[in-house]
């Protein structure tokens, strides 16, 4: 498993950025990265720290995303451990992620296209106007009326799109190929700290793994239409994998050493985009995959191809 990383928009994650800054909350970050998941009162006598400080601090550290806590049966009671969900955190305006002009090709790709799928339950989809289908019967995805899907989601397996390479249509060489999608964690209800690896393979090849922090409900999405109850997910994070000659880039974060040589994009008349939650995944969450009409993006799953002659 590659590295754990959250990168953060000032403009969208204040509350996260809130929850950093405390010279005792980076402190309790670092010890829980350095030396594993502990418990409230270890970390106190680690740092020195009265056990209120601590309990009060960690509360917002989950709160806000940053580590994830279980209860666990303790010799006297229970008690609360905490685990270190990320090896990095960036800052970053994500304006400044996108690549700079040049010729491009773009192919926004409806949710309910998918040419082949492998889910388990609880899954589901649904269109701007209603439930597709029956809930949490994986047969669904094979109903017609999935061309109308604006929300799918299920908790392990695959959906995996098919792309045309227009580029090679076109007789451009590629430079640069981008996905980006609206995503979240699922779990029944909602939860924000519920952290699960969601990975990203193009014909076939493994381009990398984004962890998602959680399920989102604390508000409607932007473009969540009025009948989705508000105990369902509500949005996700807007997510962009670009692979170029230097490797695989999370919203700028390089986070896999695939590149575009490994691809052999301009072998394929089509380009073979997977999502996927793996059986084996360390933080095994689930998925959210928002397209047009629902989330806080009014998009579907978008391929930008950056060529040149």
């Amino acid at each position: 498993m590659g590295r754990n990383f959250l990168v953060i928009d000032p403009e969208e994650d204040i509350e996260i950025l809130k929850g950093l800054a405390s010279p005792v909350r980076v402190k309790i970050l670092k010890l829980l990265h350095s030396d594993g998941a502990m418990n409230g009162n270890d970390i106190a006598e680690r740092l020195g720290l009265p056990q209120s400080t601590v309990s009060t601090n960690i509360q917002m550290l989950e709160a806000t995303g940053l580590i994830r806590t279980e209860t666990q049966k303790a010799r006297k009671g229970s008690q609360k451990v905490c685990h270190s969900l990320f090896d990095e955190v960036l800052v970053t305006f994500k304006d400044s992620l996108a690549p700079s002009p040049a010729d491009s090709i773009e192919v926004a790709m409806p949710l309910g296209l998918y040419t082949s799928f492998e889910v388990s339950a609880p899954c589901g989809l649904c269109s701007t106007d209603g439930i597709i289908g029956l809930l949490d019967v994986p047969d669904t995805f094979l109903d017609p009326d999935r061309m109308k899907a604006a929300l799918i989601w299920f908790t392990r397996g695959h959906v995996e799109y098919q792309f045309p390479n227009n580029a090679k249509l076109s007789q451009s060489r590629i430079e640069a190929v981008e996905f980006a999608m609206e995503l979240s964690s699922e779990v029944p209800g909602t939860s924000a700290d519920w952290p699960s690896d969601i990975t990203l393979s193009v014909n076939g090849t493994e381009i990398g793994t984004w962890m998602s922090p959680g399920d989102f409900g604390d508000k409607r999405g932007v473009y969540t239409p009025d009948w989705w109850k508000l105990k369902g997910s509500q949005y996700g994070k807007l997510k962009s994998w670009r692979v170029t000659a230097e490797g695989t880039f999370v919203d700028g974060v390089k986070i896999s050493t695939v590149s575009l040589k490994d691809l052999e994009l301009g072998r394929h008349h089509s380009i073979r985009l997977r999502i996927e939650v793996k059986d084996n995944a360390k933080h095994p969450g689930g998925i959210n995959i928002f397209g047009r009409g629902f989330g806080n993006y009014d998009q579907d799953i978008v391929m930008r191809l950056q060529t040149a002659r």
